[in-house]
């Protein structure tokens, strides 16, 4: 299909240059190719230039010019549904996942009951509507266990678990049958991050392939943290995320158990501790504040809570876990639902200050 519309034509030479700046100035028409040949480019644009806007792209481009063409419409990439509508009934399109996690080039589904016969079609459905994904999986249990792992069975695509997701700058090289890995922690990992003071050093109680501990090293090349687990497969995949990102001189992983490391090499080092193991966090509490210096120090806490129980409670649950150890907590910094994990489930974080 092709429709012809007004656009900005110029010299080649000036192709990257001005297709940026009509780009924020938010001019271009998304829904139509840019035109290309030996010596100039037309760019179509979505309505009329002000007179500032004209004076900008006259300044910057010497030589340009409004134009008339014909340009070809793009192919706009189908949806999930559109592609599965001719092969599925629509009793079962309206039960397909709404969503999809996405770690690398591996997306990860929730097939109900009913639509388990259909999966095939379903991730052959996923690899058209998404490029970059290679593997389509499907959860095949509950995260569980010591290690924390979930099984999945393969659907489509190359059949494997490995795979490098990029985060906030960071790579990590993730293997999920092997290590727990969530992508929908990503804002979590950037907020403590960003949180985290000169000099301060940090212990990372369970911290799987390093999410939290290396974007927290990447931006404080001042601080020291450690990052404990007692998966091994997970502290493999963590020593390699550490070179892979080259913060071998800030981040030490430790393979071990929480309690037993934070009162042999951890005793009493720390500013700031995470706890991100939200199944039962609140048994090792005592852990955490035996990490924390003698005057005290941060402690991000994270948690399940379900209804009828509220955050209010898991602070009190919380305030007397810190206090069960002969410390309290003077105040808590931070208390937030980050993300809905089942229905009247959500996964919570509190900050707080521990002295």
């Amino acid at each position: 299909m092709s429709k012809s519309s007004i656009c900005i034509k110029a010299s080649k030479n000036q192709g990257q240059k001005i297709i940026t700046l009509v780009s924020k100035l938010e001019l271009i028409d998304k829904s139509l190719e840019i035109q290309r040949n030996e010596d100039s480019l037309c760019i179509p644009i979505a309505r009329q230039l002000n007179d500032s806007e004209l004076t900008t792209l006259q300044k910057q481009a010497p030589g340009m010019q409004l134009s008339a063409a014909v340009f070809t419409e793009k192919k706009l990439p189908q949806t999930l549904t559109q592609i599965l509508e001719k092969k599925l009934s629509p009793n079962i399109l309206n039960n397909l996942p709404k969503a999809l996690d996405i770690i690398g080039d591996i997306a990860i589904i929730d097939i109900p009951p009913e639509l388990k016969l259909y999966e095939n079609f379903i991730g052959e459905a996923i690899l058209q509507t998404h490029r970059n994904i290679k593997t389509v999986l499907a959860k095949a249990g509950a995260i569980g266990g010591v290690y924390r792992v979930r099984e999945y069975s393969f659907i489509s695509g190359e059949q494997k678990t490995q795979t490098l997701d990029k985060e906030f700058g960071c790579q990590y090289h993730v293997d999920l049958a092997k290590a727990y890995f969530s992508p929908r922690l990503s804002h979590e990992h950037e907020r403590i991050a960003s949180i985290v003071q000169i000099g301060e050093t940090v212990v990372d109680l369970f911290a799987g392939v390093g999410p939290f501990s290396i974007l927290i090293a990447k931006k404080n090349p001042q601080v020291k943290v450690y990052a404990v687990d007692i998966n091994p497969e997970a502290v493999e995949l963590l020593k390699i995320n550490v070179r892979t990102n080259r913060v071998e001189n800030r981040v030490f992983p430790i393979l071990g158990d929480a309690r037993q490391i934070t009162t042999t090499k951890l005793k009493g080092v720390a500013d700031r501790v995470i706890m991100n193991l939200p199944e039962t966090a609140i048994d090792f509490v005592d852990a955490a504040c035996q990490a924390l210096k003698p005057k005290g120090g941060i402690i991000h806490f994270y948690a399940f809570v379900r209804s009828p129980n509220s955050i209010e409670q898991l602070k009190t649950r919380f305030s007397q876990a810190v206090e069960s150890t002969g410390k309290k907590v003077e105040v808590f910094l931070y208390g937030k639902s980050i993300r809905e994990t089942a229905p009247f489930e959500s996964q919570v974080v509190l900050d707080a200050k521990v002295a």
